[in-house]
């Protein structure tokens, strides 16, 4: 059996963009889950929230990919949204391409074809790139599992405040989030 050559970073950030987001993982262009009535409604409300507190902190991006590591092999994967501060980013960036920093925060939220398990992982893969916090969000079960390095991951529903020292100052609890949304009723 003849195996597909594998993609560089360089060949991959070089494909024509498409109706559909792709990511880079082991080498392979991977489609991403399309996403489903209560994902984008989830993935607005988020938006919403984070983008006009990060108005002077940094810059939030809503399925912006990111040049990362994973496994030692080059990994472009595109969260639901991901929060970059400032400070992380190079001085004077003014580039139209993936995010040339691992993201202070990733946020991915799980559709219906997905598992929390699979999510789970790719949070730890996140980390491991050097993302500072993952958040695994569930329109289903209504919560938002935050995971950080060498920290037990903590799932938060109802109106507990998301403990995110990555959005300082930022109040929001998995309630805001999918009453936002429409999600509660």
């Amino acid at each position: 059996m003849v195996q597909a050559p594998q993609l560089t970073l360089k060949d991959f950030l070089a494909m024509p963009d498409g109706d559909v987001a792709n990511e880079l993982i082991d080498g392979k262009v991977v489609p991403k889950v399309a996403p489903k009535r209560f994902h984008s409604k989830t993935q607005k409300a988020i938006l919403r929230l984070l983008d006009d507190w990060a108005i002077n902190h940094g810059e939030v991006g809503l399925e912006w990919s990111s040049t990362l590591q994973r496994k030692g092999r080059d990994w472009c994967p595109v969260p639901d949204l991901l929060y970059v501060a400032f400070d992380r980013l190079p001085p004077n960036w003014d580039d139209d391409g993936p995010c040339p920093v691992p993201p202070n925060v990733a946020i991915e939220i799980i559709s219906p074809d997905q598992t929390f398990g699979v999510m789970a992982e790719k949070a730890f893969d996140y980390l491991m790139a050097g993302v500072l916090s993952v958040w695994i969000v569930d329109p289903r079960a209504k919560t938002v599992t935050v995971f950080k390095p060498q920290a037990v991951p903590i799932t938060y529903r109802d109106n507990s405040l998301i403990d995110e020292d990555q959005l300082p100052e930022l109040e929001i609890s998995a309630q805001v989030i999918f009453d936002r949304a429409g999600l509660l009723g």
